[in-house]
């Protein structure tokens, strides 16, 4: 299978864990990684700047009707919904709260679902609620691969344990873990790549 985007929710204790992951990545990481933290609503845009001075790929926020590019790290401005368009470009929204979240891990988790189907990788993190549950069941009801993190690995184990209750996810793996899959896909689609040419 050809993936063609990752999108990934976090909430209490995802900084950290989103550093992590997004420091690992290799500078030629072949897929678009689109992020829903959960963050205070004034936050500022310090934070991408920082994941992007210490990243190989390129770290932003989305931008409203901004096309996805591959190999670059979204994250999702503080107060708006990001949703996913057909055209794989991007929404932004100040629709009602989804789970007590704006931005809501569900509300990217479903759009990117039905905008990539079979080729998208969902990914449920740390968090105390339950978001991005019925957002990772769709992106598996739609072909998608899915993951959770770890309950016993994650810091708030609340998010992980509602989306594998309701889920039922692929995998269910410790960051490392998530990391490790995550490049095998990028070395394979790497590898795939090279063989086309």
């Amino acid at each position: 299978m050809t993936y063609e985007a990752v999108v990934l929710g976090a909430s209490a204790g995802g900084m950290q864990l989103v550093k992590n992951l997004v420091t690992s990545l290799p500078n030629d990481f072949g897929l678009p990684l689109i992020i829903v933290q959960h963050v205070g609503d004034n936050s500022d845009n310090v934070w991408p700047n920082l994941l992007n001075e210490c990243s190989q790929v390129l770290v932003k926020e989305a931008d409203e009707k901004e096309p996805i590019q591959r190999g670059t790290v979204y994250l999702a401005p503080p107060n708006y919904h990001l949703l996913i368009e057909p055209d794989h470009s991007f929404t932004l929204t100040i629709d009602e709260r989804v789970n007590y979240a704006r931005p809501a891990i569900d509300v990217l988790f479903e759009t990117a679902a039905e905008a990539y189907r079979e080729k998208l990788i969902g990914i449920v993190c740390t968090g105390g609620n339950f978001d991005g549950a019925k957002g990772l069941l769709r992106i598996k009801e739609l072909g998608g691969m899915t993951i959770a993190q770890d309950p016993e690995t994650a810091e708030a184990s609340a998010m992980p344990k509602a989306a594998i209750q309701t889920a039922h996810p692929d995998y269910v793996l410790s960051l490392d873990g998530i990391k490790k899959l995550l490049l095998e896909i990028h070395t394979a689609k790497t590898t795939s790549h090279e063989l086309e040419n």
